[in-house]
């Protein structure tokens, strides 16, 4: 008897004469780009160096599109960003080494915030690998052990038939729940030697779903339906699931007011009359959760940020749903519910009752008002003009990459991302440099809109060299960076801290000269003109560079007294 299976896994005449007389001068590194391609990618990042020339030369015989940056970290930034976009692996290929190594803290930020990025790289001949000391160029005794604690798997390949293979198993690594960095590691000669092996083509490397145990729903649902006093905390993970329109249909369903942490902006209608918007650094906010009988989060490790630095205390009961294993209940205990947010949304959706509450859209309206007179009273008028310049110059649909900077910390908090998936940060791991390349990433996943970075100096000064890569593919990015002489919040927390600020002063350069000198336009602008310049660039193709010199304050902190 013949199963449908049988003639699918049958060979056509074509593929078998295809299979039988591969194209001549073929090497390691041509396994690698087809293996890629039969995977469905389209785009690749990285930085050529010696030990990785297979892998490159072999680009040239492909139709994958290479951007390549000019430092590693950088490279990592973009393809973090290319995931975050499309919802697919971003592949990164790197050499051995210092090239790898450099790649480490995009790779953090990528596993922090679940970004699906697939990092190839070289290694030493084969002859090297095992610990030893042969005194290869790059080598080390066991490179794969510098990624085993930042990615979600690693991959040694030691022969070319290895290749389709283990770049399969990490690319459904890097698409399994929760979506992820990943490591092949492929040895230099391995990507240089010839192969006969038949071309790679079409390759499976479908992630399974993560679906609740309907057990743990029905449970949650009969909370849900009980409450008298439900709320929601919305994260990261509603917006990587595409999940905002059933978050909305559950929060209206139930009455439950909603706040968005920081990763997972956008996730909620920022003006909706159950959204508490993202004001999780504000004791009013951190108030009404507490006092939420049923506290539903989703898709949120109640890190220390969304639980505004630990301070937060549930008093009710917990329901938490977490694609990630290790944050399930790992700050709180709950009713913990391993999955995506989509299957288990639309789980509550189907047993959660209409759930009638006059007091919640009062209860949302009156705790922003708090809020805003917190504000009002700490004359912080520069800081939320800025803000509200940049919102009135980005269209609505365009996505932001903002860096670790004051006005980012500001529009965590404060910024109305008007969609999802279209306001990205480096909150996860926090590292310097993150919004420039990362913009850039994004730029070359969506060509059709134009892209904003946003920086301090400092973390400007991460990224400059990205300004040749930004000219040489013309990509649509435009990046403001506020000016004010140092790293602004690390000067505000030691003046705080200890009255006076230490090695957070800096020498910068003329950023307009500087972009200038690369072949991009920049401009000088002030916070009445803002709005304007900005939006011009934006609106102009290509990248361009808006500097803003202002010494911005952040708003006091609530989790201190």
């Amino acid at each position: 008897m013949t199963h449908d299976h049988d003639l699918e896994l049958r060979p056509t005449p074509a593929q078998t004469e295809a299979a039988l007389n591969p194209p001549p001068g073929r090497i390691g590194g041509d396994l690698v780009v087809e293996t890629l391609a039969g995977l469905g990618a389209t785009t690749v990042f990285g930085l050529p160096g010696q030990h990785a020339l297979g892998m490159f030369d072999a680009l040239r015989r492909s139709d994958l599109r290479y951007i390549g940056l000019r430092v590693e970290n950088n490279a990592g930034f973009a393809a973090d960003a290319y995931g975050r976009i499309t919802g697919e692996v971003a592949p990164l290929l790197l050499s051995t080494g210092p090239g790898a190594l450099t790649s480490l803290a995009a790779l953090q930020e990528a596993a922090a915030a679940s970004a699906p990025v697939l990092a190839i790289s070289s290694q030493i001949p084969t002859a090297g690998l095992g610990g030893g000391r042969h005194g290869y160029l790059h080598e080390l005794p066991d490179q794969a052990a510098s990624f085993r604690g930042v990615v979600k798997s690693v991959h040694t390949v030691r022969a070319a038939s290895q290749i389709p293979s283990a770049i399969a198993a990490a690319w459904k690594s890097a698409l399994s729940s929760p979506h992820g960095p990943v490591w092949v590691e492929i040895p230099q000669d391995v990507l240089l030697a010839e192969t006969s092996l038949p071309v790679v083509t079409a390759v499976d490397a479908t992630p399974d779903e993560l679906l609740p145990r309907p057990e743990l729903t029905a449970v949650a649902a009969d909370l849900l339906a009980r409450a008298a006093r439900p709320a929601i905390i919305a994260g990261g993970g509603v917006v990587r699931a595409d999940a905002s329109g059933k978050l909305r249909q559950l929060a209206e369903k139930l009455n439950a007011p909603v706040v968005t942490t920081f990763g997972g902006k956008g996730a909620f209608p920022w003006n909706h009359p159950l959204s508490l918007q993202s004001w999780l650094e504000d004791r009013h906010t951190t108030d009404l959760l507490e006092d939420a009988d049923v506290l539903l989060v989703v898709g949120s490790g109640l890190g220390e940020l969304s639980s505004n630095y630990h301070t937060f205390k549930p008093r009710g009961r917990v329901i938490q749903i977490e694609a990630d294993l290790g944050k399930l209940e790992s700050n709180h205990p709950a009713l913990g519910i391993h999955a995506d947010a989509r299957p288990a949304l639309q789980a509550l959706l189907e047993t959660v009752p209409e759930r009638p509450d006059a007091t919640a859209r009062e209860r949302v309206s009156t705790l922003l008002a708090k809020v805003a007179a917190r504000l009002d009273a700490q004359e912080l008028g520069l800081e939320r003009q800025v803000l509200e310049s940049v919102r009135r110059a980005l269209p609505d649909d365009c996505p932001s990459f903002w860096d670790m900077t004051i006005l980012a910390y500001w529009a965590w908090s404060a910024f109305d991302a008007k969609a999802p998936n279209t306001m990205h940060s480096a909150q996860g791991a926090g590292g310097l440099g993150y919004g420039f390349p990362a913009a850039l990433g994004a730029a070359a996943a969506d060509p059709g809109r134009p892209v904003l970075a946003v920086s301090g100096d400092g973390g400007a000064l991460y990224s400059i060299a990205e300004l040749a890569t930004a000219r040489q593919y013309g990509l649509d990015v435009t990046w403001l960076i506020v000016d004010d002489g140092g790293y602004g919040i690390l000067r505000e927390y030691m003046t705080d801290t200890f009255g006076q600020a230490t090695a957070t002063e800096l020498s910068r350069p003329d950023y307009v000269a500087l972009a200038e000198s690369f072949g991009v336009p920049g401009i000088r602008t002030t916070p009445e003109t803002l709005a304007a310049d900005l939006a011009k660039a934006l609106a102009s193709p290509g990248p361009s560079v808006v500097v803003l010199p202002a010494l911005l304050r952040m708003f006091a902190p609530t989790h201190l007294g």
